[in-house]
Parts: C-alpha cells; structure tokens; sequence
C-alpha cells in the first residue's frame, strides 16, 4: 500500500488541487453520465475517496486509469 506524507498543510491542499476530483470533473474526463458513473460506484469499479449528501470525490489517476482500460 502505499503511504502519502505531507510536510505541510499547503502541501496537502496543493496534492488535493491537483489530484482530487469531483463528481463533474470525472464524468467529463471519461465522457459518461452522472448516472453511469454512480452505476460504477456502486458495482464497485471506481471507489469514491469521499461521498456526501452532495457531492464524490475521487482520485485522478483513478479516473485516468478507467478510461484507458475503457
């Protein structure tokens, strides 16, 4: 498994900014519809770093690496 260390609270937001994605952002990088990738959430294809009421998040590589295997 690997391990992420941040030296800093600004080095965390700076990974967040660039590494984490939200619902809108992943549909639109692989091309999908919300309710397509709920479908994929829920069979467990892609797993959601945090869900609420609202919104997902999710890892970028992830996101990336489902599409090139689509």
């Amino acid at each position: 498994m690997n391990r992420l260390v941040f030296e800093s609270i600004d080095e965390l937001r700076e990974f967040m900014d660039k590494e984490v994605i939200t619902t809108s952002e992943a549909i639109e990088i692989i091309g999908c519809s919300r309710q397509n990738l709920k479908q994929l959430v829920d069979y467990g294809t892609l797993k959601p770093l945090k869900t609420t009421n609202r919104d997902r998040l999710f890892l970028k590589a992830d996101i990336l690496s489902y599409k090139r295997k689509r």
